[in-house]
Formats: C-alpha cells, structure tokens, sequence
C-alpha cells in the first residue's frame, strides 16, 4: 500500500490478514504474496532469530566491485540514520554501511553485523528477500514487513545482476526511519547497483585485457629476434587474401566462441564463402594473475596466401604493442572480442595464424547461450502463429520451447479466450489447455482440466500484474505455495522438475493465460536470461494467441449471422424428401444459401446460390438475395422471371454501395444461382440457372446425369434474359443441388470431382441423408477454402385417383353440377367433413371465373395425403382478383373474403395459358 497521505504502513490490513480476514484489494499484491507465502513457510510475526553464516568470501568480486560505491553512498548520507547493506544472491549481508558510524553500536547485531540471511524462507517480508523474490527494485513500508522487528523501518532494495549471464548475484539495500520516505530514494538505489554492475563487467574486461597481453607478449618472446620468411602470425584480412565478408565473420565468430567454451586444446575444420577453409585451433592461456582462458588462431587450409601476405607478417615489437593496445581499448566494452583483421603478427617459422579470439570459458558459454537464444527468437518467430486457432498457437509456444529452453511447458487459458471472447475472470476460468514434454508420463494435470489457484502460487502472482515469476531451486527446499497440493507437486518433483518459469500471456492490455517452463533434465537451473526469454516467448505467443482469439470471435459472429440467414428447419411438404449439408470454410464464411419453399398447387421450390466473395459482406448479401427470392417465390413467378427479378436486386443494391468503396467497404460483385420448381402431379420439373452449376440427376435405374440446362448470366449483370428448361423426373429420382465449393478448388480439376461426385451418387436405393454423407464424404475436400451447400431432394408423385379434374364452359348453370361432382369426390375419399366448406369455396370461385375470366376454364381437386384439400380453378383471364371489405349496402365483393375465412391459404398464380385461383383446406380442420 506505500504511503498515502503521509500515512505509511498498513497496519490494520496486516492486522485482519494475520486474523485470516480478506485484505485483498487494500494491499499492493507483491506484498500480500509475500505475507501468503511467510504465512506458508510457516513464520511467525514474533520470530527474531535470523540464519547467521560467516562462510561467505569477504573479498568477492561483488563486494570489490561494490566497495567504491558503498563508500560514495556512506559519504552523501553521512550524519543520517541510513543503513546501506550490499547481500548476495542468498540473502547473506555481505557489507553494511552507515550515515552515522555510531549507528552501528546501538543497534541489533541483526541490524549492523555482515552474515545474517534476510532471504524470505527465513526472515519473511522485507527489502532484500522480496528483491530476491521479484527480481526488481521493491520498497516495504513499516507494517508491510511480516516480522514485528521491522515495524519502525522502510526500506527500498534492487537486485544486482551479472551483464554477461543476466543471473541476480546480490542486492543493494537502503534501510531508513520512515520519516526519511523521498521520491528520489528508489531513483538513487538503481543508480547505485548499476554502478555496481559496470564495475562488475570492468572486472572481466581487465581479465580478458590480461589474457590478450599474456599471449601476445609470449608470442613476442618466442619469435624475437628471428627474421625467418616461414610465416608467423599475420590478420585474418590478409590469411584470407581480400578480408571476409560478414557471413563468414559471424561463422567463424560462432565457432571460435564455442571453442573458448572448452578450456582445452582442439581444432575445427570451417568452411568459408568461395571454397575457402580455415581450421581453428584453440589453446588454454594464463595471465600472470592467475586468469585462465582460451586463445582461438586461424589457420588457412584453402589456398596459401600471396607472397606479400607472408612478407608483411615480419612485423617489429611495437607493432605487437600496438595490437595490444587496440585490443585492449576494444576489451572496456567487450568480454571477448575479434582483432584487428589489418594487424599482424611477428614472423615465424611453420603455417601462416591469424589471432581470432581471447576470452574465459564461462563469458564464451554466456555468449553461446546468448547465441542460442536469439536463433530460438528468430525460429519462434516463424513457428508461432502459423494458424488462426488459439489452441494450436498455444501448442506451437510449446513445441517451439521443448526442449531447447525447457523441458516441460505447460499453457492454460480461460475458457473464455478459447471460445474467441475476453475473459471477465481468468482466476475462475482456466482450462489446461497445453501439456507438452521430453516425456509423456510427467503427472501435470491433463489437457481440459480446469486449473484452480491458490494465493501466492507463481501461476496467482502472474494473474495478479507480475511480469514473470522463477523459481530457480524446487529441490531443495519445498516452497511454501506447493504445501497445499503437495501430492501432486511430489509427484512432478519426482521426475527431476527443479526450476520453473511462470509468465503471464498478456497481448493489447488483455490477459490471455498463463505459460509455465519447467527444466528437468538440463542440471543448470533457468536463470534470468531464461526468464527474459520465456517473456519474449510468450510475448510473441500471446500477440498471436489474441489474433487467433480475435478472428474467432469475427468467425464465430460471422457464422452466427450467416446461420441466422439459412433455413433453420425444412418446411412440411409432400412433394419431394429432403436432405441438405452446409458446410462452411475453413478461411472465413462465405455467402452459398439454399432453400426450400413449398408453393401452391403441392409443388415445392428448391434453390441454391452463391454470392462472390467471402466475410460478412457476403453473408449478408446472402441474406438479402435468399429472403428476397422467397418473397418472389410466393408470388408465383416463373423461374426465369425469379431470376430476373433477383438480377435487379443485386444491380440496384450495387449501384446503392458505389459510394462504399470511400469508405473502405467492398462493393458486391455478383452471384450464382439455380431455382427448380417441381410439381409432384406432373412429374415435371422447371428449372433456370444463372451462371449456376447445373444439378446432378440420379435416375431410379442409378444412372446420373447432368441435364443440359441454358446456363444464364451470373445476378448482378442485368439486362440479360434467363431461360427455362422442363426435365420429367419419374417417381424416386433425386435430384441433387450444390455450389461449387464441392467439386471446384484451386487444386481440384472440376471434371475429376464431377466424376467423383457421379460415383458417389449411383446408388438409387439411398435415402437423401445417406447420399448427403455419401457426397461429402466423396467429394468435399477435407479442407474447404469455400462453403459447401448442398440440397438432395428424392421426389415423390400424387398419385392420379388422388387428382380430380374436370373442365366446364362458361355457363353459371354448371356450378351446381360442380358442386355435385365435388361432393361425391370427396366422399370417394373420406373426406365428407370438408364437402361443405369446398362446396362454398368452389361456388365461388367456378363463378368468379364464369363472370369474369375467359375459357379454357377448369376445375381441380387435389388430395394431398395427410396434408391438405387443395381447391383449384384456373381460367385464361390474367386479370388478378383482390380481396376487399365490403360494405353493408354492397350487394357484392364477399365471395373472397368466404374464401379466405373457409381456408387455410388461398392465392393466384398466373401460367401461359391464363391463372389460376387457388383455396387450400388443412385436413385436420375436418
């Protein structure tokens, strides 16, 4: 909580937290983990007793480089109360400095004496054991210190780290009454311990600067003196005759660093740019203060060098000097380093050397690992996110970590993330969604358990804001936040786990999970530049994880709407048996529909299409094109006229998004589409394409063919016409719609799938949903980069003794002969419940069409089974009927309006020869 209002420490907080009370919220969260995990470790607030040790080096290189800098610190503060302490990477107190020297005398030996261990296993929260904890500079305020001791002091401490490795090897720590809080001091700490780490690296560059003027001066004695012309040691520009370009410095540069890893002599074959070689030989040095490292030379084994190459290498000693010299102003900056390529060596007898590299094994295996950690970056680089699915890039974080960072990797995420949404709550929502290793019985909880936290666990800590949590020693001492389930960490402990990793997934602001490294069996423990890494890591992994959730969310919205605008359901008929398949892309949703509309006269529509174009542009181009061609549907039209009506549509709704392409939209391009009106009591089906594919037909003998159909304009061109064309369908043949998502793709020959497609549906005897299945599982590539929609439609016929016609002249003397032939029909068919209610219907329909229609005129009575009585009289008038209100003083205009009152549905259709009026009376009315 700091200091608020002049007020510092949260006592009461502390108070209700060692009460068991909640203080989450009123705490800042690295303190409130570390009350949770003193709490575990099973501290007490009253305990005074700390580890004393004095086995612990007094002349270190971090207490000499730190030396300096606690006596500056001393002096600025001198005459205060500040209490200045330099710890190791333990926790142990290795230096104390004072403002005021008698400080030392009044206070606790806890407080003055080097050698005490303030780690957090044993002295609970303060200044250095948080540092340690986090891994960043911390401040503690009063109360926020677990034991009670503390209660008077504040304190803000830093991590001091090693440049080359990035490991915490200390921690620089002011401690101060808290009257001396100031804005500057947390300022002033960073400043200290980064002066403390420069001086660290100045330690290793006169090292490095030693071992360079140790060889260089025994190259100097065994080569005074002689003027022989054998060859000596020349720079590598001139061993390889016209110096090296950047390709073969960095290979050469690996491999010689890998050399300097190995304290021992060897030699390594390097192939160069041109057909050159060169063999790299290493040979362990010692300075004269004891330093050892590794001097790596160049021996070319290509081509010899020119004459004048060896001549120049008969250089004088203040040439060697001056070699010196330069390496050693480059050496301020650098652990190791690469010479001048333009001097040269004294001469000597036997093969031409260029000196190559100077350094300690340890700062070369820093700079391998270094190495090494960049090629992982850049390989992750095109291994993270080859895809759009979130589960799949979490795997890919994984399989790229395993096992050249970790051995173990661990990924969970919320549910929600996985369904494409942000999650309000990923504590309570988390999903192992990953479990990847160098084995496979490793007992971490399996993929789909949802993962539940307890306070202080590192997986918690990364919920809560912390950048990334290690733990660098689970071996030798338990942490408190694995007691509560210590079954099952025993059981990961069991297989060698011994330092993890814990880094939060977070991309955009947005939590997206938790990735966890676990080391087993590399015997180094992670440290902090496997802490870097693992956050570069999953950094890259989280920006493509929220990409992926991202266009989930758009693809799952996208579907959702483009399933809003397709049938949710079949409609009841009895014309033709039913089955459809809609398969979208894998790519992003597109605008294919289909449809089936029951029509008047116990016909049925069947219609598939497809917009150009894929996203929800298209999907609702689709919506608009399917509702609009079920509006024409009812009307009755023709197919062609359907067609042409559909074909303004799209050119009116182009001409309407002109202006879209201002704004960045996509204007329409046009669509495909293929409508069939089947009619059951003739066995005929009309059909008009535009631009379409035409359907397949599978006869009842299994034969399958593709009626030549005209083929028809794609919508959206308009001005052109359509045509129709009649095909007979006998009883039980099917008739097979679909877009071109089944049998097109860009690397699918059309004629083969049309094959395919044919061989697939030879086979009469299948229902439509077996010849659904049977098509796409034929058919429909596994990956679709365009939706599939298909509609199979067996037909069925009414058969004759169920139609009932008759034709009359226009005599209004004849309706009471109709009404007659009606009612015996009916009661051939058993349905003498609805005689009268089609007496009426037709009485009035027979005279409106001998009043004011014209012949042929004509009467028909359908049963269709189970459904409906169908009523209907067609004339050759177009003139329309229309339904109105008549008033009481009419004598008039009630003939309809008893029509539509007798029947479930009525309309007009209109066909070559005139229209036809048409009533339709549900058979359970009876």
């Amino acid at each position: 909580m700091g200091v608020t209002g002049g007020q510092i420490s949260p006592v009461r907080s502390r108070e209700r937290f060692l009460l068991g009370e909640s203080v989450e919220g009123s705490v800042r969260g690295p303190i409130l983990n570390s009350w949770v995990r003193s709490r575990m470790l099973g501290l007490s607030p009253e305990q005074t007793d700390l580890p004393y040790t004095d086995d612990f080096d007094p002349d270190s290189r971090l207490v000499r480089a730190a030396v300096p800098v606690l006596d500056q610190l001393q002096t600025r503060f001198s005459g205060s109360q500040m209490n200045i302490c330099l710890a190791d990477g333990n926790g142990t107190v290795l230096q104390r400095r004072f403002g005021e020297p008698a400080l030392a005398g009044r206070l606790a030996p806890i407080q003055s004496v080097p050698g005490f261990v303030f780690a957090e296993r044993y002295a609970g929260t303060n200044g250095i054991g948080l540092a340690l904890a986090e891994r960043r500079l911390c401040q503690v305020y009063g109360a926020e210190h677990f034991a009670e001791r503390s209660q008077s002091n504040a304190c803000s401490a830093t991590p001091i780290r090693d440049r080359f490795s990035g490991d915490v090897i200390g921690v620089l720590c002011f401690g101060y009454p808290r009257s001396y809080e100031d804005p500057a001091l947390p300022v002033l700490v960073r400043r200290a311990a980064e002066s403390i780490e420069r001086r660290l690296m100045e330690q290793s560059s006169a090292r490095e600067r030693a071992l360079l003027r140790t060889y260089l001066d025994a190259r100097l004695r065994a080569h005074a003196g002689e003027a022989s012309d054998d060859g000596g040691l020349i720079g590598l520009d001139e061993l390889t005759d016209g110096g090296l370009d950047l390709q073969d410095q960095m290979v050469l540069k690996a491999k010689a660093t890998e050399l300097i890893c190995n304290p021992q002599r060897a030699a390594v074959e390097v192939s160069l740019s041109h057909g050159r070689g060169v063999t790299l030989l290493s040979s362990p040095v010692t300075s004269i203060s004891g330093v050892e490292g590794v001097v790596v030379e160049a021996v070319l084994t290509g081509d010899s060098p020119p004459a004048h190459h060896l001549a120049a290498s008969k250089t004088t000693a203040s040439a060697l000097g001056a070699l010196a010299l330069a390496a050693t102003e480059r050496a301020e900056s650098l652990p190791w380093h690469l010479t001048d390529p333009s001097a040269a060596g004294s001469a000597t007898a036997g093969p031409v050397r260029g000196l190559v590299l100077v350094g300690e094994p340890e700062v070369g295996k820093y700079a391998v690992a270094a190495r090494r950690r960049l090629e992982l970056l850049a390989e992750a680089s095109t291994r993270i996110g080859t895809t759009l699915d979130v589960s799949r890039t979490a795997w890919e974080l994984a399989e790229t970590a395993v096992p050249r960072l970790a051995d173990y990797v661990t990924v969970d995420l919320p549910g929600a993330v996985l369904r494409g949404e942000e999650s309000a709550d990923p504590q309570a929502d988390l999903h192992r969604t990953v479990v990847h290793g160098i084995r496979d019985d490793c007992p971490f909880y399996p993929v789909g358990h949802q993962v539940r936290l307890d306070p202080g666990t590192p997986h918690m800590r990364c919920l809560q804001g912390e950048p990334a949590v290690l733990e660098t020693d689970l071996q030798a001492t338990t942490p408190a936040w694995m007691l509560p389930g210590l079954e099952h960490a025993r059981g990961i402990l069991a297989h060698d786990v011994h330092s993890m990793i814990c880094v939060p997934l977070l991309a955009r602001g947005v939590l997206l999970g938790i990735a966890t490294f676990y080391r087993a069996q590399d015997p180094a423990p992670f440290g902090e530049d496997d802490s870097r890494l693992a956050q570069e890591l999953a950094a890259r992994a989280a920006l493509c994880i929220d990409n992926a959730r991202r266009y989930t969310r758009e693809h799952t919205l996208a579907l959702a709407l483009q399933r809003s605008l397709l049938p949710r359901g079949l409609p009841q008929q009895g014309a033709v048996e039913v089955a459809h398949h809609y398969q979208p892309a894998e790519s992003g949703v597109g605008g294919d529909w289909f449809d089936v509309i029951p029509l008047s006269g116990t016909r049925v529509a069947l219609l598939v299409g497809d917009v150009v174009g894929h996203g929800l542009h298209a999907a609702a181009t689709m919506g608009r094109l399917r509702i609009a061609a079920r509006n024409f549907a009812e009307l009755e039209l023709a197919p062609d006229e359907l067609l042409t009506h559909l074909d303004n549509l799209l050119v009116r709704l182009d001409r309407e998004e002109e202006d879209a392409s201002a704004t960045g939209s996509d204007g329409i391009v046009g669509a495909t589409c293929l409508y069939a009106v089947y009619d059951p009591t003739s066995q005929v089906c009309t059909m008009a394409r535009a631009g379409h594919l035409p359907p397949a037909l599978v006869h009842p003998d299994g034969s399958v063919t593709f009626p030549d159909l005209p083929a028809g304009p794609p919508l959206g061109l308009g001005g052109l016409p359509f045509e129709t064309a009649e095909v007979r369908l006998p009883e039980h043949s099917t008739l097979v719609l679909y877009t071109d998502g089944l049998v097109e793709g860009r690397h699918r020959d059309i004629d083969v799938s049309l094959d395919q497609l044919r061989r697939a549906l030879a086979h009469p005897d299948r229902k439509p949903d077996e010849t659904c299945r049977a098509v796409i599982e034929a058919v429909a590539p596994e990956h679709p980069d365009d939706d599939i929609a298909l509609l199979v439609a067996r037909t069925r016929t009414v058969p004759a003794d169920r139609i009932a016609t008759w034709d009359l002249p226009p005599d209004p003397s004849l309706v009471a002969d109709i009404r007659g032939a009606a009612t015996r029909q009916l009661a051939a068919w058993g349905l003498d419940e609805l005689a009268f209610a089609a007496e009426l219907m037709l009485s009035e329909l027979v005279t409106n069409a001998v009043r004011y229609g014209s012949e042929p005129i004509q009467v028909r009575l359908i049963h269709d089974h189970d459904r409906a009585l169908i009523c209907e009289v067609s004339d050759g008038s177009n003139t329309a009927p229309h339904l109105r209100r008549a008033a009481s003083t009419d004598e008039g205009g009630r003939g309809l309006f008893l029509v539509a009152q007798l029947s479930q549905a009525w309309g007009a259709r209109y066909t070559a020869r005139g229209k036809v009026i048409w009533a339709e009376c549900a058979l359970d009315a009876a």
